[in-house]
C-alpha cells in the first residue's frame, strides 16, 4: 500500500537529513532481521514469548521483538510500507515524536497479546507490524483525504476510509482468521498512532475534520 504523493523525488542524502530516525530505524530494523535469519541464537533472544513476559522475564523483547521478521516477505512487506510513510511523516511530526510515536506504540500493540496469550507457553510473536500501523494512522490524522492506492485494489480511496476498513478488517480476522498474523498487534499498533498522534499535536484533530467536512461538501456539490 501506499499514499500517494507528488513528483518530487528526493535523493537519498536528503531524505536521510529530513527523516534521520525514520532512516536509523529503517537501517537498524533490516540489519537486524537480516541477521536473526542466520542467527538462530539472536532470533530465539529478540522473539517475543507472552507467557515469559507477562511473568516479567524477557520484557525487553516488546522491543526487539519489532527489530526481527518471520521471512523475507514479511520483512519486505513491512519495510516497503513503512518506507511510503515514515520518511514523509517525520519531518511533519517531528524527529523526536517520531521515535517516541514508534517505539511508544511498539510496546503498546503487543501488550493485549501479552495479555491475551499470557498462560499459551507455545505461542510468541515478532514483527514490526504494530508500529508500521501506527506511522500508517498517525498520518492518516495528518492527511485523512489524501489518496492511498492499496494493493490488488484497482483505484485508490481516501486514507480515511483505508483507516476505517484496517480497523474492521483487523477486528473481525482477530476473532476468525487462523492464519499466524497478529491482527491484536496491527490494530491497536493502529489506535496507539492516533491517540499518539493526537498527543503530541493536538492541533491535528480539528484539522481532521475540517478536511474531511471540505472534501464531503466539495463531493456533494
Amino acid at each position: 500500500m501506499i499514499i500517494l504523493q507528488g513528483d518530487t523525488d528526493p535523493s537519498m542524502m536528503q531524505v536521510i537529513m529530513m527523516a534521520p530516525v525514520a532512516s536509523f530505524i529503517f537501517a537498524i530494523t533490516i540489519a537486524s532481521s537480516l541477521w536473526a535469519f542466520y542467527n538462530d541464537a539472536l532470533y530465539s533472544n529478540m522473539i517475543m514469548q507472552p507467557y515469559a513476559v507477562a511473568r516479567r522475564y524477557r520484557v525487553y523483547t516488546l522491543l526487539t521483538s519489532g527489530m526481527i521478521h518471520a521471512d523475507y516477505m514479511h520483512l519486505l512487506f513491512n519495510m516497503l510500507t513503512y518506507y511510503f510513510f515514515a520518511f514523509n511523516l517525520e519531518p511533519l511530526i517531528g524527529h523526536w515524536q517520531f521515535g517516541l510515536l514508534y517505539v511508544l506504540s511498539l510496546i503498546l500493540s503487543d501488550l493485549p497479546t501479552v495479555y491475551k496469550h499470557r498462560n499459551d507457553e507455545w505461542y510468541s510473536c515478532l514483527g514490526a507490524s504494530g508500529a508500521v500501523s501506527a506511522v500508517i494512522f498517525s498520518s492518516i490524522v495528518h492527511n485523512p483525504v489524501g489518496l492511498m492506492g492499496i494493493l490488488f485494489l484497482p483505484f485508490p480511496i481516501y486514507a480515511v476510509v483505508f483507516g476505517v476498513l484496517y480497523l474492521v478488517y483487523c477486528s473481525y480476522a482477530s476473532k476468525n482468521a487462523r492464519d499466524n498474523i497478529n491482527h491484536d498487534a496491527h490494530f491497536f499498533g493502529a489506535v496507539s498512532g492516533v491517540f499518539i498522534t493526537i498527543a503530541l499535536h493536538h492541533e491535528w484533530l480539528p484539522l481532521f475534520f475540517e478536511q474531511i467536512s471540505a472534501k464531503v461538501q466539495s463531493l456533494l456539490h
